[in-house]
């Protein structure tokens, strides 16, 4: 039986003009895979399960209702013990958030993977939960069609060091992570071994072409604890590059830069915003007394700073923004002849030298008629 729809959902463009017509009058397990197939032909890139609310689509960044009727509690316990397990809700309860990957095969030769997150929330004063799903393409995207700039690509795979992939959250970092991989798998001569770990895996390589290279994904925590564990475990393994899938605490940075300075390719992303507030921000990790070490050997070490940010593109859709900057050798001995205090002023001075700053990206779209002026003047702002 299909649920009626409420006079409340109205139709417009806040609106899909139809919901899912097989909506159900309450979720069974056997219901998700079907809703989500659909989801996905509609074109949703995130779907949101949220108690008490409808379930929401996420098309060219606008929130769609793609059900007529709020998830009630009942209906989130099958769901969550379809993407998740029957000890979904006790893991909630024990105060951790939940990052898995979630796949739907409609047939044998046919596969869509979700990067899913389930967060506990308060709901009218009672506990409940949001899923939020995340669409991942069956293979990683090319440089070429993320419209990677060629100053970027030219620098992406120096032979040894560290190079930083920042963004606020749902900027697009994992995908210009694995399009960069896919385009080191692709080379003629092979790269060797690359060994990553992620939380959770978002892309595979299964279906790209690996002359010469082998690629080995492990996932947080499913396989290791966590970060810092995946890169010492990395070093046991004899990899030509490691990718760590987020650099957030001490002894993550501390493992990947000694994992760059023992001759080792390092890729990693931040959730910074701009070259110098990454730098800033990854040497404020670590303790008074040992910033200043820990401040040259990052600076010895890293290679390629990208920060992305993903906007609403005039006319439907986004487009990406990047602001990068590449580190030559010239580059790290001026910062390293200085106090690490004013290396935040000098990174602003020398981005456009051996780069290019998110104010100067932004006038490049704004002036192509890509972006608005208020996304222009946004983005002038960030970094």
């Amino acid at each position: 039986m299909v649920a009626r729809k409420p006079v409340s959902l109205a139709k417009g463009e806040n609106a899909l003009d139809d919901a899912w017509p097989d909506e159900p009058t309450r979720f069974r397990e056997d219901h998700v895979d079907l809703f989500l197939l659909w989801a996905i032909k509609k074109g949703a890139s995130d779907i949101t399960f949220q108690t008490d609310k409808q379930i929401y689509g996420d098309i060219h960044g606008i929130l769609y209702p793609m059900t007529f009727r709020p998830i009630d509690a009942a209906d989130m316990a099958a769901i969550l013990n379809r993407i998740y397990g029957a000890d979904a809700l006790a893991r909630l309860a024990s105060g951790r958030d939940l990052d898995v990957s979630y796949e739907v095969r409609p047939d044998r030769y046919t596969r869509f993977r979700f990067r899913t997150n389930i967060t506990a929330i308060l709901v009218r004063g009672r506990d409940g939960v949001q899923i939020t799903m995340r669409v991942l393409p069956n293979q990683p995207p090319t440089m070429a069609d993320l419209k990677i700039e060629e100053e970027i690509i030219k620098a992406w795979s120096p032979r040894q060091g560290i190079v930083v992939i920042t963004g606020p959250t749902g900027s697009g970092k994992s995908t210009l992570l694995a399009s960069g991989i896919r385009m080191l798998l692709e080379s003629a001569r092979g790269v060797g071994k690359i060994l990553t770990y992620e939380a959770p895996i978002e892309y595979v390589y299964d279906t790209i072409e690996q002359r010469r290279s082998l690629v080995a994904q492990t996932e947080i925590p499913r396989h290791l604890h966590n970060f810092a564990d995946g890169v010492r475990n990395a070093l046991r393994r004899k990899p030509n590059i490691i990718l760590v899938g987020e650099s957030r605490d001490r002894e993550t940075i501390s493992a990947s830069i000694e994992a760059a300075q023992t001759g080792h390719l390092v890729y990693t992303t931040t959730h910074t915003m701009g070259v110098a507030n990454t730098i800033s921000r990854m040497i404020s990790t670590f303790e008074m007394n040992e910033r200043q070490e820990r401040a040259l050997a990052l600076m010895e070490s890293i290679r390629l700073i990208v920060t992305q940010a993903l906007v609403q593109r005039v006319g439907g859709g986004r487009v990406g923004v990047r602001e990068w900057m590449s580190f030559p050798d010239e580059v790290r001995e001026k910062l390293m002849s200085i106090e690490f205090t004013e290396w935040s002023a000098e990174l602003s001075r020398m981005v456009p030298l051996y780069g290019r700053s998110m104010a100067r990206s932004a006038e490049i779209l704004f002036e192509d008629g890509k972006i608005d002026r208020r996304t222009y003047i946004m983005l002038s702002s960030s970094t």
